[in-house]
């Protein structure tokens, strides 16, 4: 079963479990996608901006470095308390070995502080590196950014979603899922952003972009 199908069973739990609470960020993600939310964000053929983030060992991972020895592939999510994230990071995790296969790294950022990115990388048994983007500075760059509407705020805390906790910052800001392949120019050579955060990149797909990636630059 491929990442969107378990997505998606994931959310029909949900939906079975909290219903009310469910159709309350359904409808509100529905805004999102109706605004153009995701419109905002860094497109294929756009110069990715770089950045410099510690990982969950305390380490500094620098986009620029990582570059010199192929692609980057980078994953943006909302945080180790988001099931659909949960979801995706596992599948990463899975394809790791085919990515870093084909030259490529894979880093994950989220706004989490360092301490919940440990966690986080912990709990899923992640070995690459998870990056913590408090007050999400290189998400904006890239384009990810909104602000959780107020009348689901007390519904993330009532679900264990404390993100002023988790996050460190009382703003309630996320950002949008998004991959991003890029190239050792730093150019965006594919790049999924949705509004719906149930709507995610395949890893599979990641592959077959470096596998491309990969073609060219042996041709």
């Amino acid at each position: 079963m491929g990442l969107q199908a378990e997505l998606d069973a994931v959310h029909d739990g949900i939906l079975g479990q909290f219903p009310n609470e469910a159709a309350m960020f359904d409808a509100d993600t529905e805004e999102l996608v109706r605004r153009g939310l995701a419109d905002h964000s860094l497109r294929e053929g756009d110069h990715a901006p770089d950045f410099e983030l510690p990982d969950q060992l305390g380490r500094f991972a620098r986009s620029v470095e990582l570059r010199v020895k192929g692609p980057l592939v980078v994953s943006f999510y909302r945080g180790g308390w988001c099931p659909y994230c949960s979801l995706e990071l596992q599948f990463l995790q899975r394809r790791l070995p085919e990515i870093e296969a084909l030259g490529a790294s894979l880093v994950a950022i989220s706004p989490q502080i360092p301490d919940e990115s440990l966690s986080t990388a912990e709990k899923q048994e992640l070995t690459f590196p998870v990056l913590s983007d408090v007050g999400n500075i290189v998400a904006r760059q890239f384009g990810l950014v909104f602000t959780v509407s107020e009348h689901l705020r007390p519904l993330y805390i009532e679900l264990g979603a404390d993100l002023p906790k988790y996050n460190g910052i009382d703003t309630y800001e996320l950002p949008l899922p998004g991959t991003f392949v890029i190239d050792q120019l730093g150019t965006i050579c594919s790049a999924f952003v949705h509004a719906d955060y149930k709507r995610r990149m395949d890893p599979e797909e990641i592959v077959a972009v470096l596998r491309k990636l990969k073609e060219h630059a042996v041709a």
